[in-house]
């Protein structure tokens, strides 16, 4: 294991961060040397007098290479930073099932929400735009955005419910958790998984971005068959933290998303007091932009799966709970082809954000912080300006640069929230893009 920074550490405040790489791996990391045992999980006494506490992500049982978990060695157990909870306002947030609305059967299009004004916090900042499945039955999502202004302050939360993957699109974040500290800015991504306690800090800012919540199997490398073991997204290239706790008495509410309900207790002190670590089970972070894309060198358009970087499994081969994808910089090379996007209808439904740039399928008013929805078996492709413009262009080598638009795709369908269908940055007309559309058949002629 490869430590990529150091890491120092402060008792009474935020801790800077430092990294260890690769996905998946069994780590192992201390802030105290000595703190973790060896050779064991349990000790009958811990060294400085810590308590040992397992998190699992999955059933014990689960097979070898799907099986999670963490031992953490902590100054109190979970147990003990607890209370008499009361149930908090959710906000915007929701959890799937959540029929608010009856939407018409179209693509639709928002344009960026705008950052509010006035002091939130994270947590007071998520709108959710879409929910799909059921978080009950362990399967489905929902896709939000999120809007702060100000840093979560003596607060924390952790989400029962599912994994949180954070896309930033506007503005950095610092992701303090109990398993170390992660720093993430736009064209990276973070993954916290369920259970695992953290607060949001905004070091440079007000911020704006996208977050997928995942009720289903955890997302992991998707498997790459005839690509080989190189490409796409590398495991090295994944970064988790290293240990890093606070020993800090303050009044601290911890707040729990649970069963799609929120809930909040007050401690005397924070409970991000992990001293030392072991396991696979931990948040990390990755750099989008070191993705390395694959695609047709002669002719053809590949399937947008070929963009995928992470992936959440069902009990259905080859079809995901979920799919991240990424449309970043690349080549397009490919002779007497249409390049963009082609018209489609697809089983699955595609949530799609953009963090910077241009999505080369929709260069009219898709802009950076917007998003889409083209839910499953309904029609969706290239605007009549991409269309036009790809069909005619010289096709020599052309590089897409500066770009770089994801989709959170999933095989359930997804419906909008009431505040989605309510925000004025809806675009009422987009679902007529397909009218404008030309015809050009001609049955004299044959060739272009």
């Amino acid at each position: 294991m490869t430590i990529v920074q150091p890491m120092s550490t402060s008792r009474s405040g935020t801790a800077e961060p430092g990294y260890m790489t690769g996905f998946g791996n069994q780590f192992e990391t201390e802030a105290l040397p000595g703190a973790l045992p060896v050779g064991r999980n349990s000790p009958q006494r811990c060294a400085y007098g810590l308590y040992a506490e397992q998190l699992s992500g999955s059933p014990f049982t689960a097979p070898r290479a799907s099986n999670e978990r963490s031992w953490l060695y902590r100054i109190r157990p979970t147990v003990a930073h607890w209370g008499r909870f009361e149930k908090r306002d959710p906000g915007l947030w929701r959890t799937a099932p959540a029929a608010e609305v009856e939407m018409p059967i179209q693509p639709l299009r928002w344009g960026p929400i705008p950052i509010p004004a006035e002091e939130i916090s994270f947590l007071e900042g998520v709108r959710t735009i879409t929910t799909a499945g059921d978080a009950a039955t362990l399967s489905g999502m929902a896709a939000h955005v999120y809007l702060a202004t100000r840093s979560m302050e003596d607060e924390v939360f952790y989400n029962a419910d599912g994994e949180m993957l954070f896309v930033p699109q506007q503005g950095a974040l610092r992701l303090v958790t109990e398993f170390g500290v992660i720093d993430i800015a736009p064209g990276e991504i973070a993954v916290i998984p369920r259970g695992v306690k953290f607060r949001v800090e905004l070091p440079s800012g007000p911020v704006r971005g996208y977050l997928c919540e995942n009720y289903g199997g955890a997302l992991t490398l998707p498997e790459r068959g005839p690509i080989g073991a190189n490409c796409l997204a590398n495991p090295r290239d994944f970064l988790t933290p290293v240990a890093a706790y606070e020993d800090r008495a303050a009044s601290t509410r911890m707040v729990v998303k649970w069963g799609g309900a929120f809930w909040q207790t007050t401690l005397d002190r924070s409970p991000l007091d992990v001293v030392a670590w072991h396991g696979n089970y931990a948040p990390y972070k990755y750099d989008l932009r070191r993705f390395s894309p694959v695609g047709p060198l002669l002719f053809d358009h590949a399937d947008p799966s070929i963009f995928t970087v992470l992936t959440s499994p069902s009990e259905t081969p080859g079809t995901a709970n979920i799919d991240f994808v990424i449309f970043p910089d690349r080549w397009m090379v490919a002779e007497n082809t249409f390049r963009p996007p082609w018209y489609h209808m697809n089983i699955m439904s595609e949530f799609m954000g953009l963090i910077y740039g241009q999505y080369d399928a929709k260069p009219q008013g898709f802009l950076p912080g917007g998003f889409s929805l083209h839910n499953c078996m309904l029609p969706h492709g290239p605007d009549m300006e991409a269309f036009e413009g790809a069909s005619n262009a010289e096709l020599k080598p052309h590089k897409l640069a500066g770009t770089m638009a994801f989709m959170f795709e999933t095989r359930f369908p997804q419906r909008v929230t009431r505040h989605a269908a309510e925000l004025p940055e809806r675009q009422a007309g987009y679902g007529d893009y397909g009218a404008a559309l030309q015809v050009h058949f001609d049955p004299t002629k044959r060739g272009p």
